[in-house]
């Protein structure tokens, strides 16, 4: 993995799992991991049940965008995470498939996204701990 691992985070559309899980890897890691996503057949929109989960924990998705999944994005990563959609990504050598199975926020309300949202959370943390652990006190990243 490079000096800063890179993490591509995959649903169909692109409006809900991989975007919360992108939200939650910029807010908890910060600058210590390049993060992406993208969907197979991206939505016109993020989910507003997704936005509304992700607002009540102070993140803000309003702003993001569904995005299509490239060749380029997957080349670019180290790591890629399917989010339980039956989405497969092209596959090049040296890079890291996970597949995260998740439950499906489309048509959801927001009291449904809540757990989604919650687990995602801990396995972006489990993650994080993996490829791109906080400095020891006193150390510089």
């Amino acid at each position: 993995m490079a000096d800063k691992p890179s993490v591509l985070f995959v649903c169909v559309h692109n409006a809900g799992r991989s975007q919360m899980a992108a939200a939650w890897l910029t807010h908890l890691a910060g600058d210590r991991v390049e993060v992406r996503s993208a969907g197979s057949d991206p939505g016109d929109q993020v989910n507003p049940a997704a936005v509304e989960a992700m607002a009540e924990v102070g993140i803000d998705i309003s702003a993001a965008t569904p995005k299509i999944l490239t060749v380029d994005a997957v080349r670019a990563s180290d790591v890629c995470i399917t989010m339980g959609c039956g989405d497969t990504c092209p596959v090049f050598p040296g890079k890291r498939y996970l597949d995260w199975t998740l439950d499906d926020p489309a048509g959801q309300g927001v009291e449904a996204v809540r757990p989604i949202r919650d687990e995602i959370r801990t396995l972006v943390e489990a993650l994080i701990a993996e490829i791109a652990p906080a400095p020891a006190a006193g150390t510089t990243a």
